[in-house]
């Protein structure tokens, strides 16, 4: 069984709809997929309306969120989160906020760039997003593909949209603590999504693991197209350790990124003991 538990639709930063995302995974011969897309469920619907025969899906999302491992140092966290009740009012307040949140960022950073004279229409970009869909960097690495100003989405965010770039603006995230409490309460597990995937920025530390492992986080992302031979094996002993399954995803965006769907893929038995703890949604499947 080939399972993969980390893909993106163009309901938040991949390319591919939700339909054309199930099919692309049956035709990679996948039989498990987890629609995670990032602080929204609005993909899930078209998503099970559109299953292949026999593929499983996997109701998720990935959470924004932000860890303070030092006073006053807060860094980027990301968190998986699968089975968990759509409906649960502080998953919808908290995802209300946060797709809000990143509207406002987007138009700032686009505001900014077409003020120093870049090819940037900031009305443009807000109108091509779906209303209901999270707005990220990657929109915005888009505009600047289409204007010719880089090659690729990852030319974008090296040269102007990374951390530390000249058009980064932070975001107010979820704490990581509250997210993992939030999920629980809604039937939901969660998992950290390439926690040691140091290109992406700081990362947070052993320590603060254990400590969301004592919280209630369920299990890490060890392997992750991201994550070395030995950042995995340095995660396999700490999930060992702190009691934690061990997942595996390509962390799909369809052309977004080069990454190909069941890159990496999950154990069908640690596939098993994540679904045995969650209550709050079920798997989907077309017979």
């Amino acid at each position: 069984m080939r399972i993969d538990l980390h893909t993106h639709s163009s309901v938040s930063d991949g390319t591919d709809s939700p339909a054309e995302l199930v099919a692309a995974a049956a035709r990679a011969g996948l039989d498990v997929i987890a629609l995670t897309d990032h602080d929204t469920t609005a993909g899930w619907a078209p998503a099970i309306a559109a299953l292949p025969p026999g593929l499983r899906l996997v109701p998720g999302a990935e959470l924004s969120c932000v860890s303070v491992a030092e006073p006053g140092r807060p860094i980027s966290v990301h968190l998986l989160a699968y089975l968990f009740d759509p409906g649960s009012p502080a998953i919808v307040a908290e995802q209300r906020r946060l797709r809000e949140e990143r509207r406002i960022r987007l138009r700032a950073m686009a505001v900014r760039m077409a003020a120093d004279g870049l090819p940037v229409d900031p009305d443009e970009v807000m109108g091509l997003l779906d209303p209901d869909a999270p707005a990220g960097r990657p929109h915005l690495a888009q505009a600047l593909v289409r204007a010719g100003v880089v090659e690729s989405v990852d030319d974008a965010f090296a040269t102007y949209l990374g951390n530390g770039r000249g058009y980064y603006l932070p975001r107010e995230d979820t704490p990581v603590e509250d997210a993992i409490d939030m999920i629980a309460a809604a039937g939901g597990v969660t998992v950290l999504a390439h926690p040691f995937a140091g290109v992406r920025g700081p990362t947070v530390g052993p320590e603060t693991i254990a400590e969301l492992a004592a919280r209630g986080l369920t299990g890490i992302e060890v392997d992750h197209p991201l994550h070395d031979e030995r950042v995995r094996a340095e995660l396999r002993g700490l999930a060992g350790e702190l009691g934690l399954l061990r997942t595996g995803s390509s962390d799909y965006h369809g052309t977004n990124k080069a990454i190909e769907l069941g890159a990496e893929t999950t154990d069908p038995d640690v596939f098993a003991r994540l679904v045995e703890r969650a209550t709050g949604a079920t798997i989907a499947v077309r017979a």
